[in-house]
């Protein structure tokens, strides 16, 4: 009777880093090679609506053909601005005025559809929690705090001598 030994031989562990992630064999590849596909995109005209939306539908694909979650630093990239531009797109600042409104629709289109993603990925589990959480407060104007409405206290105040009447009042000790 033929008897078969299986070894389990475990990956050894760094542990001259506190808390590092290892990534599963392939991950950097993958990460990289999306990043590289968005560096490599010709660029585009942000004030021509044609070409603005031509280029969200081939950054998305790019996502789903990569299987990465989309980013709003990645969506920058893939259209040439900058995640802080966008999110003055978004805010409303008229430090963009040179961008139509068409184009400005556009952006926060894009913007929404990243937020609505990524209240999915939280939900749904998706995304590490702490992650998530960093990325809603500073992608998505989300906060983290809690407002007390303080009122003055509505009692008459005294006369300043009947006051120093009563403490004078007081025994000593």
């Amino acid at each position: 009777m033929d008897e078969k030994i299986t070894q389990i031989i475990k990956k050894p562990t760094r542990t001259d880093l506190p808390n590092v992630v290892e990534l599963p064999e392939g991950d950097n590849n993958k990460y990289t090679t999306f990043a590289l596909a968005i560096m490599q995109l010709p660029k585009i005209d942000v004030r021509d609506p044609q070409q603005l939306q031509a280029r969200v539908i081939e950054y998305f694909q790019l996502c789903a053909d990569h299987d990465m979650k989309p980013g709003v630093a990645a969506v920058g990239l893939a259209i040439g601005l900058d995640r802080r531009r966008l999110w003055e797109i978004r805010s409303g600042s008229s430090r963009n005025s040179t961008i139509p409104q068409e184009c400005k629709d556009i952006i926060m289109g894009v913007y929404d559809s990243l937020e609505t993603l990524w209240e999915s990925y939280m939900i749904n589990g998706k995304i590490n929690p702490v992650s998530g959480i960093f990325l809603g407060k500073n992608n998505f104007g989300y906060q983290d705090k809690q407002e007390y409405v303080v009122t003055p206290n509505q009692m008459q105040t005294a006369d300043p001598k009947v006051i120093e009447a009563k403490y004078d009042a007081l025994p000593e000790d």
